[in-house]
């Protein structure tokens, strides 16, 4: 009985650590409007899902998303992500907002 208490208590953990971890990663767009104008530009195809975006910046750079922006430039859209690494470096993951391209990485 001891063993799936415990079980159940690390299935609870790992499943918070996992929430808390996603949480900074919803919060994109900080103005009062921005969440609507990055929906439009997701209906218009100007920028990809942020689930998108995230395996990507998963891919290139394994760790815990601490930060999100998505900025106009003078190309366009670009998702500017910033990731804790497990060794505990931060490095910042510039992206193409329309197509995924990784622009450039480095460490903040």
């Amino acid at each position: 009985m001891k063993a799936i208490s415990r079980l159940s208590s690390i299935a609870a953990s790992v499943a918070l650590g996992t929430a808390i971890a996603l949480l900074p990663a919803t919060a994109v767009w900080a103005g009062k409007d921005d969440h609507l104008e990055a929906r439009e530009l997701l209906k218009r195809g100007e920028i990809l899902p942020l689930a998108h975006i995230l395996d990507v910046v998963q891919a290139r750079v394994p760790g815990d998303v601490i930060e999100v922006e998505l900025d106009r430039d003078d190309d366009g859209w670009e998702y500017k992500v910033k990731v804790l690494t497990p060794t505990g470096l931060v490095r910042k993951i510039t992206l193409n907002a329309r197509n995924g391209a990784v622009i450039k990485i480095k460490d903040d």
